[in-house]
């Protein structure tokens, strides 16, 4: 990353977004017609320029506005699963604590939900940032642990994660896997299973992760895989000696005052965050999975395969509202490698912002770029460490310079980086709800992202 290009700006974004609907009103306009033909509920936007915060936008309701009223004319009542653990929450005082704030499904939880369907977002609403997890709490740990000695790229995954080499065929190419490769999606695992099936405990979890097979050798293909990221986590709190979300909220949220990003929201608050599924009984069940690859561009309305008209996920049998939507993350207690993290688009405009200030106030540069850079191999790779970069097509659309670097949440949230435009786009939805069966936000994205680019260059 060019030293020059950054060193001027503040690693917190200047507020500048006084004239946001004249400048941004094609971008805007994107939004509410991607609301209007029901691509996503809500939707949250916040974009950074040139050291500034120039466009915070919220739009949409919670809900659709029929089912919301379905909601508010009763509706059967949640029912807890066997499968839930105590969750981490966030204290009154900003730390971590092991209360438990599972809250108890039942018609308390029901009505608070039947009156907050209809609600309006906010630009200080909470969303579920499923895969973003990936690169704003578990690649920022590592990152961290790089810096500090502890975190040898090259070190196999078996050193600090022996359980990993403990699988019934004994498969020898396991010892090849790096920490490097788990960060790169190049280790050879598949990209996703449904441990949740069957695995009741975190334990359960975690040792079916660790037994997958390797789908293909090591260091061959980039398949973009949430197992290798489980297994990435584990080593990673090993070698921080530490969980996840205690680290995170130490090293990385309170330095950068992301005061609204947490793990397993308090039971208080979860009426105010916009649901992500609808997963009670008698509900369509539909196939769950990982999140779609930056480069793929799926059509707006994929033809009706059986796979489509499967019943959807009725897993938790509940309306799944400020809980994390990933079913694997959900047996983890909602505290995840590969999801889990809820926030604001303003807090991750502060994020993005340290990242395209070189790191700083938490990172050094040459860390930033390191783990920004698009990988050499695999041969065809778009990914970076614990990142994406732009491929062609890309669901970034067609201004972002290849310098830049992103990544997707599977709710229907994204977070793109352009260190030469020292630009950052924000998008946070709800797409998944009631279910995750429309793919039309892969059409928005792009569009959304070019009128934001367009809008910036007509403005200078």
């Amino acid at each position: 990353m060019n030293s020059s290009m950054t060193s001027s700006y503040p690693s917190t974004p200047l507020e500048k977004f006084d004239h946001q609907d004249k400048v941004f009103a094609q971008a805007f306009t994107v939004l509410q017609q991607a609301i209007d033909q029901q691509a996503f509920p809500a939707a949250s936007l916040a974009v950074t320029h040139q050291g500034n915060l120039v466009a915070l936008k919220a739009v949409g309701h919670f809900t659709y506005k029929a089912q919301s009223e379905e909601f508010a004319a009763g509706a059967p009542p949640f029912s807890r699963t066997s499968r839930e653990e105590p969750a981490l929450s966030l204290s009154k005082g900003g730390d971590f604590d092991a209360r438990s704030t599972t809250p108890e499904p039942g018609a308390p939880f029901l009505a608070s939900f039947a009156r907050s369907g209809d609600f309006p977002v906010h630009p200080s609403t909470l969303f579920d940032l499923a895969s973003l997890t990936k690169v704003v709490a578990t690649t920022t740990m590592a990152m961290l642990l790089y810096e500090r000695g502890l975190l040898d790229l090259e070190a196999p995954a078996a050193a600090i994660v022996p359980e990993f080499t403990t699988d019934k065929e004994k498969d020898p190419r396991r010892h090849e896997v790096t920490l490097h490769m788990l960060l790169a999606h190049s280790s050879g695992l598949p990209a996703h299973e449904k441990f949740f099936l069957k695995a009741r405990t975190r334990a359960e979890l975690r040792q079916a992760a660790f037994t997958t097979p390797l789908a293909t050798n090591p260091a061959t293909q980039a398949v973009y895989s949430d197992i290798g990221f489980i297994i990435l986590g584990v080593a990673l709190e090993r070698l921080a000696d530490e969980s996840l979300d205690r680290f995170s909220q130490r090293e990385i949220f309170a330095p950068l005052a992301m005061t609204h990003t947490t793990f397993n929201p308090p039971v208080e608050i979860r009426a105010q965050i916009p649901p992500t599924a609808d997963e009670r009984l008698g509900s369509k069940e539909e196939p769950c999975g990982s999140d779609t690859p930056v480069q793929q561009l799926p059509q707006a309305h994929p033809p009706q395969s059986a796979s489509h008209q499967a019943l959807r996920s009725t897993f938790r049998q509940r309306v799944i509202q400020g809980e994390v939507q990933d079913e694997n993350a959900s047996v983890l207690g909602g505290v995840a490698p590969q999801a889990g993290l809820f926030s604001t688009a303003a807090d991750l405009a502060k994020f993005a912002q340290a990242l395209l200030n070189q790191g700083h106030p938490i990172l050094r540069p040459e860390t930033v770029t390191l783990f920004t850079r698009r990988e050499s191999t695999p041969p065809g790779t778009t990914r970076a460490l614990g990142w994406d970069t732009p491929s062609t097509p890309s669901l970034s659309g067609k201004y972002f310079s290849p310098q830049s670097f992103g990544h997707l949440g599977y709710t229907g949230t994204s977070l793109w980086i352009d260190p030469t435009r020292q630009l950052s786009i924000t998008l946070l939805t709800n797409r998944t709800w009631p279910d995750s069966s429309n793919q039309t936000i892969n059409q928005v994205r792009p569009k959304l992202h070019d009128a934001i680019i367009e809008a910036l260059e007509k403005k200078n």
